[in-house]
């Protein structure tokens, strides 16, 4: 059965970012997980996991991948993210490509995406840090970035091959993008580092859109899954009545 880690960015949006952290721990949460981790106070943050007893699962990694001219630029900054969630105690950090470079043909910017990963990943290992790599749909939320099927993402974690580098599976985003998900998910498991979760349309929480989620849960649960899921959705409804739901379906 699957821990459920909530973003704090965005299921409860509405209140002091350190005070999120305890709000979940109280919905049941396992875990929390945020965005970028620069331009936060790191101490008050690990100070509040700290006070509510909950752990960290993830941050994102920043960085852009897909430009052949700036992977050094791109190295040093996961590495620099590498050391902070190692500190942290946070074991994954999502990685996305960055945007799609004018000029450049996919196969040199899969290269560079290849390049950088691969170039961090004895780092990620070292520090016990798994970097998840996130496919993110173009046609609603992310015009414009390059890597938006689970199947590139998959040959990418593939190339690299090191096992601290997997793919994110967002649901929410592959539903968009391609569709499938139970499928996807099942056949890949063993690839997957981290999973996100939201209702299609609208990035809502599980159950107000078009996706059975139950199915869906099961599905995950069923492939053996023991990483995190993400719940990281903006609640149309009430957010600690939105966690309750996905920890009755995991």
């Amino acid at each position: 059965m699957p821990a459920v880690s909530v973003c704090v960015e965005l299921v409860y949006d509405d209140e002091p970012f350190h005070e999120r952290i305890a709000r979940a721990a109280a919905a049941g949460a396992d875990a929390v997980e945020f965005w970028d981790w620069r331009g936060k106070d790191l101490e008050r943050l690990e100070r509040a996991a700290a006070e509510a007893e909950i752990p960290i699962a993830g941050c994102v990694a920043d960085g852009t991948l897909t430009d052949p001219e700036a992977t050094d630029d791109a190295v040093e900054t996961i590495r620099e993210s590498i050391e902070t969630a190692a500190d942290l105690g946070i074991p994954t950090l999502i990685a996305t490509s960055g945007p799609d470079q004018e000029g450049l043909d996919r196969a040199t910017q899969r290269g560079a995406i290849v390049d950088v990963l691969s170039r961090v990943a004895l780092d990620a290992e070292a520090a016990d840090v798994t970097i998840a790599l996130e496919p993110l749909n173009t046609a609603v939320d992310h015009p414009g970035n390059y890597l938006e099927t689970s199947a590139e993402g998959l040959e990418i974690v593939d190339a690299v091959d090191s096992p601290n580098v997997r793919l994110l599976y967002d649901v929410y985003h592959q539903q968009i993008t391609e569709g499938d998900v139970v499928r996807a998910i099942t056949e890949n498991v063993d690839r997957i580092g981290h999973i996100h979760v939201a209702d299609v349309p609208g990035r809502h929480e599980p159950g107000t859109g078009e996706l059975d989620y139950e199915t869906v849960f099961a599905a995950i649960d069923e492939a053996g899954y023991d990483g995190y899921v993400g719940c990281e959705f903006s609640p149309v409804g009430d957010a600690d009545e939105a966690i309750a739901t996905v920890l009755n379906w995991r």
